[in-house]
């Protein structure tokens, strides 16, 4: 039955996204600058591990609320010569000293986007006691030195340009900004750059975040070695403590990214590989493998049958989670109502593919938008809010502890693989919605052969076993009709605010023609795929004035 609508046929336009294609390879992004930045190494001779590093240290400059330097993450790497996938874990850690007592719950606040109890004053969610060890450039440089063909220099330059340049704000970017104005205006140093005059940045305005370009500079220079041992370690973690957290130089000192090989789930001839468990690639295999069974020839093209196959394979691998987590009970049969962090608010995805066949996805966050909304001092560092991945209360498998590393994510990075040939790799942002976005688009591929386009272009559903589904009415009436026969329904237009399907971000090679094709969610106004061109800052526009905290 259809239990209420959100959302329903409120924007009316037909949301469409091009798609940018060359045999050279080419790179998809939240952000279609960043995107260019990627594809410039591509351009240069580079591969595809350059260009996803490239345009993750760019979004730093143009999408500073969804992921940067102070974030984490994952990553998968297809490495086509060695014909082998690579899983790096770089998510975040708690402080070695961190104390339960520091985040007593209060029943009256929300849950976080976990799921988890809030806390006194948001101090899991706002503020420098909700910020974990940022994994994010051990991550980017693990993958670069490992993996990469360019120097650190070269692939960073587009970054250091961007941010010396400034954040352009666009009407996307005020939105972004004035969603999260009241955390902003928590923190001076964010208040005085997204907040100029006590308002949201207009557009037509330029952004200067100060000392990002010198803190991308002396990475550039440094590496990760700087950044967690040397003197860029000293004055972050200065900082982080004059503000009140309790991170320390040896907990810096102490990070490591995890290589290893990366769960693999086989799929009609294909096998996707995730970085597993941890993320959100359990549930993938899960959902994956209630679909075969469910429906073990599919049809020429998805029927009202086939959707309800995804639905109730992602109900079923979502409780599975929730149990896993101890957010739900193993004899609970009903969904524990929790709804936060759905509306796609957090995160950054990217995908890139080469010209010999090598394929990355990546996605890394602050958590939620504009993380802790702290940016620190010296500098320019939006910080993570990571902690609100923890319970706060003892006795759960994600209970706080010091020096805990984030161990149950959202974030479902994916590179599927048939014949030894990387076809696709998709991966999205959007806290909960994440794993069933990445999970339909693949399906989509891999039961009805859909091209890429087509694939993120299509109609989706939303199921985390929360008492009810959201589902797109561009469905056709018979699908619909169906799905509200089982659970009930929520219609909810596909729109750019709230995100409610999550934002994709997929490219896809052609073995036979090289042919390489990469596209972003149709919902990301600033989003898009890049095909290889050299990267030129002139010709981005520098439409208005400098706005200087």
């Amino acid at each position: 039955m259809i239990s209420n609508t959100l959302h329903a046929d409120i924007d009316n336009w037909t949301l469409t996204t091009p798609a940018a294609r060359s045999t050279r390879g080419v790179v998809a992004s939240q952000h279609r600058v960043a995107a260019r930045a990627g594809a410039a190494q591509l351009d240069a001779g580079g591969n595809a591990i350059d260009a996803i590093v490239a345009t993750a240290y760019a979004l730093n400059a143009v999408e500073p609320w969804m992921c940067g330097l102070g974030g984490a993450g994952f990553m998968v790497i297809w490495l086509a010569k060695e014909k082998r996938a690579v899983a790096l874990d770089f998510q975040g850690t708690l402080p070695g000293g961190i104390r339960l007592e520091d985040y007593p719950v209060d029943p009256e606040r929300p849950r976080t986007p976990m799921g988890f109890p809030g806390v006194i004053d948001n101090a899991n969610i706002e503020g420098y006691r909700s910020i974990t060890v940022p994994g994010a450039v051990a991550g980017l440089d693990h993958a670069l030195s490992r993996f990469g063909s360019r120097s650190r220099r070269e692939v960073m330059t587009p970054a250091i340009q961007l941010a010396e340049r400034g954040l352009f704000v666009d009407w996307f970017t005020s939105l972004q900004i004035g969603v999260c104005a009241r955390t902003l205006a928590r923190d001076p140093v964010s208040a005085a750059i997204y907040l100029p005059g006590g308002h949201p940045a207009t557009p037509e305005s330029r952004l200067k975040i100060p000392r990002l370009a010198e803190t991308l500079d002396d990475i550039a220079e440094g590496g990760a070695e700087s950044f967690y041992r040397g003197a860029l370690a000293e004055k972050i973690v200065a900082d982080l403590q004059a503000g009140g957290s309790r991170i320390s130089c040896d907990d810096f000192a102490a990070y490591e990214v995890f290589e290893y090989a990366p769960m693999a789930a086989e799929h009609r001839g294909y096998t996707l590989y995730t970085p597993g468990e941890v993320s959100g690639g359990l549930r993938q295999r899960e959902m994956l493998a209630h679909t075969l069974k469910a429906m073990p020839t599919p049809p020429e093209t998805p029927t009202a049958e086939s959707w309800l196959a995804y639905a109730e394979a992602l109900e079923a691998c979502w409780r599975q989670h929730k149990i896993r987590n101890g957010v739900l009970a193993p004899t609970d049969g009903h969904t524990d109502g929790h709804t936060d962090g759905e509306n796609g608010a957090c995160t950054s995805s990217m995908s890139s593919v080469d010209a010999e066949g090598n394929m990355v996805a990546l996605t890394y966050t602050l958590l939620n938008r504009f993380g802790s909304g702290v940016t620190l001092p010296s500098t320019g560092m939006l910080m993570n809010d990571s902690v609100s991945y923890f319970d706060p209360r003892p006795g759960y498998p994600t209970t706080m502890a010091g020096g805990k590393r984030i161990n149950s994510s959202n974030m479902c990075p994916t590179v599927a693989v048939k014949a030894d040939e990387a076809r696709f790799s998709v991966g999205a942002s959007g806290g909960n919605l994440i794993m069933p976005a990445v999970t339909q688009v693949a399906a989509l591929m891999m039961d009805f052969d859909m091209s890429v386009e087509t694939a993120v272009h299509h109609p989706r559903l939303d199921a985390s076993f929360r008492g009810s589904i959201r589902v797109d009415p561009r469905f056709d009436p018979a699908t619909l009709s169906r799905l509200g026969e089982r659970f009930a329904l929520e219609i909810a237009q596909q729109t750019v605010f709230p995100k409610l399907y999550a934002c994709v971000s997929a490219v896809a090679r052609d073995p036979l023609s090289g042919e390489c094709t990469g596209l972003n969610d149709p919902t990301q106004p600033v989003g898009g795929g890049a095909a290889p061109a050299p990267f030129e800052i002139e010709s981005l526009g520098d439409a208005g004035p400098v706005v200087r905290p």
